[in-house]
């Protein structure tokens, strides 16, 4: 099954918000997803080094795929380094990049970091096939409406800076690092995509500014309170509309369509009788 909304916008994220949980239960049940899970589930646990796990197709793939970067399956000696280096010493690998994925990643799995390896632990091979069932659902969400990608990447996502140490500061740069958080705050709060030609620190003022006008926080930890996620998806919605042109749902566009056809036909059949003159 491919999940979707049957309609677009604020109304097809409103059916999105009902219709998850069954959606994403059909589609986690389909043959294919269901042989890498289990595949994951059997053989993580054997695996010894980081060596081993990027020369495992299916097991990179699944890796790669709970944080979001399946595309990146062919990037074995990238990924050695990231995992390798782990996310605990000073100057390690994945925490000198800016995207926060290859941290988390790192810290996930734990080959770098003094405790060693997490692979074998009880519950890490459900932990890391639940991540890859969701990122796996919006992506196939994404096919038919990538804006319905982006409003379930952010829901899933905006806690961890909301409730991150520095909200006000670091989390900004973090979100402003992170393309698929950044387009839905960029819309949602009005902003044009010319401001990534600034520099990093003011770019940062101008999303602070924006966000204490529409939530009177400069704060990412109004994201903490449930009703101000909605207020800012549905701000994001709204724009994507205006910015897109009117819809099938924008109010009057019935008669206005019906409209529309009725002179394409009038100027069609007059066509049509100036040619048998």
């Amino acid at each position: 099954m491919i999940p979707s909304a049957p309609i677009g916008g604020i109304a097809g994220w409103r059916f999105m918000q009902r219709t998850q949980e069954s959606q994403l239960a059909a589609f986690t049940a389909s043959p294919a997803l269901d042989r890498e899970l289990t595949y994951f589930k059997e053989n993580i646990s054997k695996i010894e080094s980081v060596e081993d796990l990027v020369n495992d197709f299916t097991l990179f793939k699944v890796a790669l795929g709970a944080f979001g970067m399946e595309e990146k399956v062919a990037d074995k000696f990238f990924f050695k380094k990231v995992l390798e280096e782990g996310s605990e010493e000073d100057g390690a690998f994945s925490l000198r990049l800016t995207d926060t994925k290859f941290r988390e990643m790192a810290e996930a799995f734990g080959f770098g970091n003094a405790g060693g390896s997490r692979v074998a632990e009880s519950d890490f091979a459900q932990k890391i096939t639940e991540a890859y069932q969701v990122r796996q659902f919006e992506k196939a969400v994404g096919q038919s409406d990538s804006s319905m990608r982006l409003a379930l990447n952010l829901e899933r996502e905006i806690s961890k800076y909301a409730d991150g140490p520095y909200p006000e500061t670091v989390g900004w740069f973090q979100v402003m690092a992170n393309p698929p958080l950044r387009e839905v705050l960029e819309t949602a709060l009005g902003l044009p995509k010319s401001i990534g030609t600034l520099g990093i620190d003011r770019q940062r003022e101008i999303f602070q500014e924006a966000n204490e006008r529409v939530f009177g926080s400069k704060s990412l930890d109004v994201f903490k309170d449930r009703e101000n996620v909605d207020k800012l998806l549905q701000n994001f919605f709204a724009r994507e509309q205006i910015n897109n042109g009117p819809g099938p749902l924008t109010k009057g566009m019935g008669a206005l369509t019906l409209m529309q056809n009725a002179v394409s036909a009038a100027a069609n059949f007059a066509a049509f009788n100036r040619r048998d003159l």
